[in-house]
């Protein structure tokens, strides 16, 4: 065995044995209740617990949408600028899914609300991201390999409120990046945190969304255009040529829009 084939091959080994479920989050009393939630059987890689009310949500057909807050802990070295972008794209993955199963109040009065806060944010390890990058250039397959205990992940929790205040949907979610699988390495602090933001948002919208309600077609003008487009091209691309998470390119991040309210 040649010597450039010894690191991913020794990372492979470790990886078997560390890919794990995530662990569940405390609740962090953001929530209006608890007591509902139940964990989703059969998630391999996320902790999920959530409660759908089906009366309630039924009767729902737009909501206004809370922007994202922040009330956990944040990983080393995780900046104010790296916890205003993973909000921003929380907020980005959650105007995507909710727009795509309910339509967007043009104001809070009188609106069921969506609220959303992140409750932990793990931080992504910039060298051993740059050890995977290389590693994963001599690995065959779409996957990607990652060093064991330099990944990062995200923690959050949301609720569905009808106009009255009631709780008709709840959930807390936390996924942590995997050693062995599809979640790209990356040089930003929280370029773990950002790639999570997808997949809680959709699972948000399969727990808030009624059982009966089929995903919708985008309106037109998009009602989350204000966050660019849905699709970064740019961003396959960088992966694809780089192995990396680049998150300016995968989020389109970029100056608050005009009327935007720019984040603390």
């Amino acid at each position: 065995m040649t010597a450039r084939f010894l690191l991913p091959v020794g990372l492979l080994a470790v990886c078997g044995l560390a890919a794990c479920q995530t662990a569940p989050t405390a609740d962090s009393g953001f929530l209006s209740g608890y007591d509902r939630l139940e964990a989703e059987e059969g998630t391999v890689r996320a902790s999920i617990r959530q409660h759908r009310d089906e009366s309630r949500a039924s009767g729902i057909e737009q909501v206004w949408l809370e922007p994202a807050v922040l009330i956990g802990p944040v990983g080393d070295g995780v900046t104010d600028a790296d916890r205003a972008m993973v909000l921003r794209e929380v907020d980005r993955q959650v105007c995507y899914e909710m727009s795509e199963r309910f339509g967007l109040a043009a104001s809070p009065d009188g609106a069921a609300r969506v609220r959303t806060a992140v409750v932990r944010i793990d931080s992504t390890a910039p060298a051993g991201s740059a050890v995977a990058a290389v590693a994963n250039a001599f690995i065959p397959g779409p996957g990607t390999v990652r060093v064991p205990g330099t990944t990062g992940g995200l923690a959050a929790e949301a609720e569905l409120l009808d106009a009255r205040g009631g709780q008709a949907a709840a959930i807390a979610w936390a996924r942590n990046a995997n050693v062995l699988g599809t979640d790209s390495p990356s040089l930003s602090r929280v370029g773990d945190a950002l790639q999570m933001a997808e997949p809680f948002a959709d699972a948000l919208g399969d727990a808030f969304a009624p059982a009966d309600r089929a995903v919708r077609p985008i309106a037109d003008p998009d009602p989350c255009g204000r966050y660019g487009p849905r699709n970064q091209p740019g961003g396959f691309l960088t992966r694809l040529v780089t192995g990396l998470y680049v998150p300016e390119v995968n989020t389109g991040t970029r100056e608050d829009a005009p009327g935007e309210a720019p984040r603390p």
